[in-house]
């Protein structure tokens, strides 16, 4: 089945290497250096090749030829969020512009005062959210829902030289204790996000077409979003030219314990997006569990 392991590549020296240069000279420095970063991904990194060479090639019938050069664009798009990322959590935020598509949908979400579900994916860059957030006077707590998988060294240090995020955090745990987490943010009017695009082995799952073939989903975000009776909404940050960022909130319509529509109707939107931004899928797996050897 589809599934990932739940850490990401790099190293503390590389992303101290990068940090250096974004504060001695700027965000756009740091994508220089990208060049060989994702050219020795491009190179070595044979399974996660193997893995976005297929989502170009085989789901969005690219030509051999521009899938591979597309490959390459991926790596470097992936990289150039991670430094975005870490330029704005270290309080360069002035560096970069946004648009917000959908506000009023959030907006109502929180007029309602029952809470309510976000749901994301591995494209764009949703971690970013918060800081743009803030400057349209939305005064609400996200509760991210995540594994705690990540490399630990690498969330040290990255936690050591940005701003304290206002996100919190509600770890998935194998007592199921996070539903209790769950519940008691949305007493107090919280919004709860989740990823929907990556389960993990031994996990409950749904399957669904997306780009004409079928993958497996985590089942919990849409089991969750169509049993609570809360507005869900389908939320994307997308990077664009010139360190601009457009952010997209789109209602979703639930229908009570009907996860396999509300799992549908993710896909729809999901694939709207890679529509206008193939580049931004960041899921550097098999994801269709479709990839020959």
């Amino acid at each position: 089945m589809s599934q990932w392991d739940g850490k990401s590549k790099g190293t503390v020296l590389g992303y101290k290497i990068f940090v250096f240069l974004i504060k001695k000279a700027g965000v756009k420095s740091a994508y220089v250096l990208l060049y060989f970063v994702a050219s020795y991904y491009f190179l070595f990194l044979r399974k996660s090749n193997r893995a976005i060479f297929y989502y170009f090639k085989e789901r969005l019938q690219y030509s051999y030829f521009k899938s591979k050069k597309m490959v390459f664009k991926s790596y470097f798009t992936f990289g150039q969020t991670i430094i975005d990322k870490i330029s704005i959590s270290a309080g360069m935020r002035n560096k970069f512009t946004y648009e917000f598509d959908g506000i009023e949908t959030l907006k109502k979400l929180l007029a309602e005062k029952k809470g309510g579900v976000l749901i994301s994916a591995h494209v764009g860059n949703f971690e970013i959210a918060e800081h743009f957030f803030g400057e349209i006077d939305l005064d609400f707590q996200i509760n991210l829902v995540t594994t705690d998988l990540e490399h630990s060294a690498i969330k040290n240090y990255l936690e050591s030289i940005t701003q304290k995020p206002t996100v919190k955090f509600i770890i998935i745990k194998e007592d199921l204790s996070h539903i209790f987490e769950i519940n008691a943010a949305l007493a107090n009017n919280e919004l709860i996000c989740f990823t929907g695009d990556r389960y993990f082995e031994g996990t409950k799952s749904l399957s669904e077409n997306i780009l004409d073939k079928e993958a497996n989903f985590p089942a919990g975000p849409f089991l969750i979003a169509s049993r609570l009776k809360v507005p869900v909404v389908f939320v994307y940050v997308m990077k664009e030219p010139n360190l601009h960022y457009h952010l997209y909130a789109r209602e979703a319509e639930v229908k009570h314990r009907d996860e396999k529509a509300l799992l549908k109707e993710y896909v729809k939107s999901v694939e709207s997006i890679l529509n206008r931004y193939p580049l931004q899928w960041f899921n550097y797996f098999d994801f269709w569990n479709d990839i020959k050897s």
